[in-house]
């Protein structure tokens, strides 16, 4: 791909991201923050997601000893809400409502999935699948999203390893315009948008990280965040629950290979968004989507230098230097064994 300046589209999203590889070599002066450290306490007695402990809002946690998930103790939906009024029809509001929950990946304070097993994985793809089921199955939850916040630089709040399910009676904005872009791609071509993209990448292989029988993991030929990769099933499947159990073990395998080459790349815990994408709640099969994970992750030159959003990408749209293809190719050349681990390179 070119190394001059230019854009490439998004047609999940139906937008832009304006590329410019010449800037890597532009000098930083700006903000750096210090590298996060891996949590040294197996078991933290201050923390309130470790098990036995008691939350902030005075309840205990069980003594769980596997995945465990439970209603946010600050959520921001909640089951019912009182009118919202305005006096203009420029000033429009309308009820959210929903319900949020918690998913602590295993009793442990200091194992993030970097530093887990594929056996220790699985019943965290399990957990994702039943909250999926269990609360997509309400007449009032319109669309499940399972999402990860990982490390301070994201915003995450505790460091016990862990995630959240954010369910709302209303289909969000991403979500929305993701069933939109697919459902107008499945009519035109009669074939799934993301099913075509995965054929084009595989056949190429210039973006592709790593995959196994099951799954394959790229760097969107239009990712926005530097090392932002797509997690995305070889079958087309419309959502987690769909997964055979083969491509839940497979899920595992490629979750625990890919956030340990995330924590290589800069020999730290890599700081992260991770969103699952999957159809609405609805009832209906929607046969143009298929399940995907994307990773957002902010680091960008180093440990302490991270991308920032702003100014242009706030007020025009996104922007990258890094070009998806060297993302990918330096991805590629990590190793599956953990900077931490004896032995490691």
């Amino acid at each position: 791909m070119s190394l001059s300046p230019h854009r490439r589209y998004n047609p999940l999203l139906d937008e832009w991201v304006l590329c410019s590889p010449h800037r890597l070599e532009r000098p930083w002066q700006g903000d750096t923050t210090p590298p996060a450290t891996d949590a040294a306490l197996e078991y933290d007695p201050t923390c309130y997601l470790c098990p036995g402990n008691l939350r902030a809002n005075g309840e205990r946690n069980p003594a769980y000893d596997t995945t465990y998930a439970f209603d946010n103790d600050f959520p921001a939906l909640l089951t019912s809400t009182g009118p919202v009024g305005t006096e203009h029809a420029l000033l429009r509001a309308e009820p959210a409502t929903g319900i949020c929950r918690v998913v602590c990946f295993s009793p442990r304070h200091d194992l993030a999935l970097a530093r887990m097993s594929p056996a220790m994985i699985r019943p965290i793809v399990d957990t994702w699948a039943r909250e999926v089921e269990t609360i997509g199955s309400r007449p009032d939850i319109a669309y499940v999203q399972v999402f990860e916040n990982t490390g301070a630089m994201m915003g995450c709040s505790n460091p016990h390893p862990h995630c959240q399910v954010w369910a709302t009676g209303h289909v969000p904005m991403g979500p929305a315009r993701r069933t939109d872009t697919q459902h107008r791609y499945f009519q035109a071509h009669g074939d799934d948008l993301l099913g075509a993209y995965l054929r084009v990448e595989v056949e190429c292989g210039e973006r592709l990280v790593l995959a196994n029988d099951h799954w394959v993991v790229l760097v969107p030929f239009w990712a926005v965040w530097p090392f932002e990769t797509m997690v995305v099933p070889r079958r087309r499947v419309p959502d987690l629950p769909s997964l055979t159990a083969a491509e839940r073990d497979a899920l595992a395998d490629i979750l625990a290979r890919l956030n340990t080459r995330y924590d290589n790349l800069f020999q730290t815990p890599f700081p992260c968004s991770m969103g699952w994408h999957a159809r609405p709640a609805d009832g209906h099969e929607h046969p143009w989507w298929r399940l995907h994970a994307v990773y957002a992750p902010p680091l960008l030159r180093s440990a302490s230098v991270r991308k920032f959003l702003v100014g242009y990408e706030i007020a025009a749209e996104p922007q990258r230097d890094l070009t998806a293809e060297l993302a990918a190719e330096r991805l590629r050349a990590l190793p599956e064994q953990h900077y931490l681990e004896p032995g490691s390179p």
